[in-house]
């Protein structure tokens, strides 16, 4: 039997697949203080994070297994946990949101598939209504929400300078006009890899392009406000005709238990609703219970300001430490700014670097980094995606400091060693 095209679009081998395939065939040496992973985007096991969210399902479990486990339940989310989220909103915010405007889901990238689906492909002339990610580089995962060849376009960014190791990216909004067709915009603030977050300016742009195209804006807050607060924002997420915005519980420690929710306009989540319905039921409502009771009882933003924000930004402090003391000199290379945030991205602005070579090299020191090709939309077929877009990598920060200071010294050894093998100045 044969794959139709959309299904050989969804099945296509992505580079994070083909990373945690080499993972897996590491074995159980992973993890054993022989192989540094240095590359995956789970949370830190923050200890008063996880025996908070142990407690919490506990008592869900307790008092709520029988009505949330036993029997089906309501696909735009749990009562409980949908009335909690438009009060935790409300009060934060000062929003007047009611379960209209909520959508529970399996984690925030499948509601962002359901996003995808609803509003991207073919429309009614034929033509393909592609899904923008208007500031490269983005997560990866998002690159295989397009079920149609040609269905996922990527704007490149401009490249700010701020010093002799540190830049930035920022919304190229003459590209984004220049893009003629699309059928949603999507974009994760704080970034994943970058971890920095959306400023006014940039926020205004895209909504006025949404206006303009009359498509929906998609702004996934996985690492941001109001928690995790795993990288700190610049702004507080808005209400808007044309904006849905994505919450989860992921990286405040439940990435295992896939929780999150969209919030948005009525007549965009309803349809969500009936997706949800049509294709999972709903999503897992033991847990849903756990969640309502961390919102409910403000733990959530205990968990964020005490333990999840100041645990991040001191990682980040001590990684941009060692970095700067253990790469090569004459090197040149730049981090991208971010208070806070759990990874480290980096641009090595050589032409002996491939991110490529570098993957194999560390994989050969037994360690697993992410090149950062990944988070670009190929094919890198342009000047700016065939150099700067193959000299970058991401460092994931969530290991304990041993491993990531042991990874920081084994990056600097490769680096150094790619130099010399390819004659670099």
């Amino acid at each position: 039997m044969q794959l139709s095209s959309r299904g050989r679009q969804m099945t296509r081998l992505s580079g994070i697949r083909s990373i945690m395939e080499d993972i897996a065939a590491a074995g159980p040496d992973v993890g054993d203080g022989r192989w540094l992973n240095l590359s995956p985007g789970n949370p830190s096991h923050i200890p008063e994070v996880v025996s908070a969210w142990q407690r919490l399902t506990q008592e869900a479990l307790h008092e709520r297994f029988v009505e949330s486990s036993t029997q089906y339940g309501p696909s735009r989310g749990t009562s409980g946990l949908v009335e909690a989220v438009a009060e935790y909103f409300n009060l934060t915010y000062g929003w007047s949101i009611g379960p209209e405007n909520i959508v529970v889901g399996p984690g925030s990238q499948m509601l962002s598939f359901v996003a995808a689906a609803l509003f991207t492909g073919p429309g009614d002339d034929g033509r393909i209504r592609p899904l923008v990610l208007p500031r490269m580089p983005d997560y990866t995962g998002y690159q295989g929400l397009a079920m149609d060849p040609g269905g996922i376009v990527g704007i490149e960014p401009l490249v700010i300078e701020e010093g002799p190791h540190s830049f930035r990216y920022a919304v190229d909004t003459e590209a984004l006009d220049r893009q003629s067709s699309m059928g949603m915009m999507l974009l994760s603030s704080p970034a994943n890899p970058t971890g920095s977050s959306l400023d006014s300016a940039e926020l205004k742009t895209l909504i006025e392009t949404a206006e303009r195209h009359d498509v929906p804006l998609v702004v996934d807050h996985a690492y941001g406000e109001p928690f995790p607060g795993v990288a700190q924002t610049r702004i507080a997420p808005v209400l808007h005709p044309h904006v849905i915005n994505l919450f989860t519980f992921s990286k405040a420690g439940l990435p295992g238990e896939r929780i999150a929710f969209a919030i948005g306009p009525a007549e965009l989540i309803d349809p969500m609703v009936s997706f949800i319905a049509n294709s999972s039921l709903h999503g897992p409502q033991l847990l849903q219970a756990t969640a309502e009771r961390a919102l409910a009882t403000r733990q959530m933003d205990v968990l964020t300001t005490r333990h999840i924000k100041p645990y991040y930004k001191a990682k980040r402090a001590m990684a941009e430490a060692l970095l700067t003391e253990a790469l090569p000199e004459r090197l040149h290379w730049r981090l991208h700014s971010s208070d806070g945030g759990m990874f480290c991205w980096l641009n090595i602005d050589h032409e002996w670097f491939d991110d490529l070579e570098l993957y194999e090299l560390l994989k050969r020191k037994k360690m697993f980094v992410v090149p950062g090709r990944h988070f670009f939309v190929a094919p890198l077929d342009t000047p700016f995606l065939r150099t700067h877009g193959r000299r970058c990598v991401r460092l994931s920060l969530s290991p304990n400091e041993w491993a990531v200071a042991e990874g920081i010294d084994r990056l600097a050894e490769a680096l150094t060693e790619m130099r010399a093998e390819r004659g670099g100045a």
